[in-house]
């Protein structure tokens, strides 16, 4: 009999929900445009925006503010922006991201990358306040972004602290909250974000649907980058993904009902399962020593291949990754941990192990046991090689 496999790759996407695909189906059925008058186009139109409602109640934002995208990378790339501004400051000029953030904000989005700098990281892989403050003084208006949470090593950035700063600043602050959405609560206006990223398919929604949410305290400046028709309120051209939006506010709606125990269940698993990994001798847990998702571990010992672990893991039924999914499925050195200062004997062997919402006892105890083995072979195979 095979067994099951064990699925520890939820950072880079979380199995489609029941009610999320409950909901597509639904919508299938439906023949009109969210942007037609008619009874049929009507119907659509309100799919579309009680999934805005239910994404916006997730955040704690207002359902005007949100706008669909394509996913988390546009979403970012429509967020850094130049000319965007607060309510009562001078637009940005500038970007400022952290050394550890998703390629699509490393990228600059719509800014000149003559004008994008790099805030660094501790060895914890939390931004440098002291450092992040340094760069904003005396100089003209900056959008900064930074994520929420990061999805190699799960380390949480204290970005109501930052906002803090930027907004001192005259600055705007845009917060990736991809990873963070369902493995933590937070609250777009306890953060003092004035944008924000979402991505549908880490919590249970499709592929190929995200959202940008617009804080408050945004004045103005925004401009649409998919120009075309007036959808989204002119903010984002293109008929609607009406099933993918479906999905995603029916995703955000299930969430609400699991998270609280889904995270609970986490974490208990989490440590459990971390444990046993650090029993191992030359072990590191990376950011171990700062708040953390809930789910999300990234480890290494010296001399230890990322890639052949992932393939020995693999062998025994258990899917981990050897950090973002965003590389074409190649095994390369992580920029998050060179930010942070790794050697490249360590970060050449990282592999993340993260968990999701029915991650069960069962399947932990299963990877412990396998790990036992694997950590003989693999660490041994690592001595030989230091």
């Amino acid at each position: 009999m095979t067994r099951p496999r064990v699925y520890l790759d939820w950072n880079a996407t979380a199995p489609l929900r029941p009610e999320a695909r409950a909901a597509m189906s639904r919508s299938f059925d439906l023949t009109g445009n969210p942007s037609s008058v008619h009874s049929e186009g009507r119907a659509a139109r309100r799919i579309v925006e009680d999934a805005r409602a239910s994404i916006a109640a997730v955040i704690g934002s207002a359902p005007r503010n949100v706008v669909f995208t394509s996913g988390g990378t546009e979403a970012n790339v429509l967020a850094l922006m130049p000319g965007l501004h607060g309510k009562d400051t001078e637009p940005v000029t500038r970007l400022i991201v952290s050394a550890i953030e998703h390629p699509s904000v490393l990228a600059g989005g719509q800014f000149d990358q003559s004008e994008v700098l790099l805030a660094p990281v501790s060895s914890s892989g939390v931004v440098d306040l002291d450092r992040l403050t340094a760069m904003l003084s005396g100089q003209p208006p900056t959008l900064v972004s930074v994520m929420l949470a990061n999805n190699e090593t799960g380390a949480i950035q204290p970005v109501s602290e930052i906002a803090g700063i930027v907004h001192s600043h005259g600055g705007l602050l845009h917060v990736d909250a991809v990873q963070a959405l369902g493995r933590i609560y937070f609250d777009i206006n306890a953060l003092n974000a004035d944008l924000l990223s979402l991505s549908a398919h880490k919590i249970g929604g499709p592929k190929g649907v995200g959202a940008l949410v617009l804080g408050e305290s945004l004045g103005g400046g925004f401009e649409a980058l998919i120009r075309g028709g007036g959808q989204e309120k002119g903010r984002r051209a293109g008929t609607e993904n009406v099933p993918g939006i479906a999905g995603f506010g029916a995703a955000a709606d299930a969430l609400v009902k699991i998270q609280e125990p889904a995270m609970a269940r986490m974490a208990k698993l989490h440590r459990q399962l971390e444990n046993a990994l650090k029993a191992a001798p030359g072990v590191t847990v990376f950011s171990a020593d700062v708040a953390r998702l809930p789910n999300t571990t990234l480890f290494s010992a010296p001399g230890m291949k990322a890639e052949t672990a992932v393939i020995a893991f693999d062998l025994e039924g258990i899917a981990v990754s050897s950090g973002s999914a965003c590389s074409s499925g190649k095994v390369q050195p992580s920029h998050v941990l060179a930010a942070m200062g790794v050697p490249q004997n360590l970060a050449q062997g990282a592999v993340r192990l993260s968990l999701g919402w029915d991650t069960s006892e069962a399947e932990i105890n299963y990877v412990i046991e396998a790990w036992r083995t694997l950590s003989t072979v693999l660490l041994r195979e690592s001595r030989t090689v230091a």
